[in-house]
């Protein structure tokens, strides 16, 4: 079964080439021009990851994240907002509502490309292993996190940014070497993005926060339990 894409986009142009790009690559494609009219149809039936314009009418962009991020069934999917460079503001606030990654008009296709690859490449991937820290399960396979019972509600972006730190067993991760290995190679954005995630992911880890240091002027690691 093909990986199912939504282009939610007023712009016919852009839908234009987003989608003809994407169907080359194998991906079944639907555009939808309003907002309102996406969220509709994602109740019912929603895809495996949505392309996201910010600026949009019956239910922009912002307000779309917010709605996804809050349903049970949607909370985990994907998301890649389109911004024009002036929206700066609004996209580190879309990131902190749950986006997981951005680009802006113009863009390449390749690069558009890429970033849905790689985004898809590290939320399908099945690995098995779990991970204990002090109380709190990370399950690698389910991309679940457990703590004492509780499963905390993490965007993809943020399982990754812990599996990240995780994997690296207490070694400190640049902010360039984390854009790499949860955002992909190719990712072209600002290693502010780190940031907004890892305050994001702070929050929600809760009295584990303390778990996710950081180290001034390198970057971020993990605390390991001696």
């Amino acid at each position: 079964m093909p990986v199912k894409l939504w282009i939610v986009e007023d712009d016919p142009d852009i839908c234009e080439i987003l989608s003809y790009n994407l169907e080359q690559e194998g991906y079944e494609v639907e555009i939808f021009h309003n907002g309102q009219k996406a969220m509709d149809s994602l109740l019912k039936s929603p895809p495996d990851l949505i392309l996201l314009d910010l600026m949009l009418p019956g239910l922009n962009g912002l307000e779309f994240t917010r709605v996804i991020r809050k349903d049970e069934n949607t909370k985990n999917l994907p998301i890649i907002m389109i911004t024009a460079r002036s929206e700066e503001i609004d996209v580190l606030h879309g990131l902190e509502l749950g986006a997981d990654d951005y680009i802006t008009k113009p863009f390449r296709p390749k690069e558009v490309i890429a970033r849905v690859k790689a985004l898809l490449r590290r939320y399908l991937r099945d690995e098995d292993k779990v991970y204990e820290l002090g109380g709190l399960k990370v399950n690698f396979s389910k991309h679940e996190v457990i703590a004492e019972g509780k499963f905390l509600d993490l965007t993809p972006k943020e399982f990754l940014l812990l599996k990240a730190l995780i994997d690296a067993k207490g070694r400190v991760l640049s902010r360039d070497k984390l854009l790499d290995k949860v955002w992909g190679f190719d990712y072209y954005g600002d290693p502010r993005t780190v940031d907004v995630h890892v305050r994001r992911l702070r929050k929600k880890l809760d009295k584990w926060a303390t778990y996710v240091e950081t180290v001034k002027g390198f970057g971020y690691r993990i605390k390991v339990e001696k």
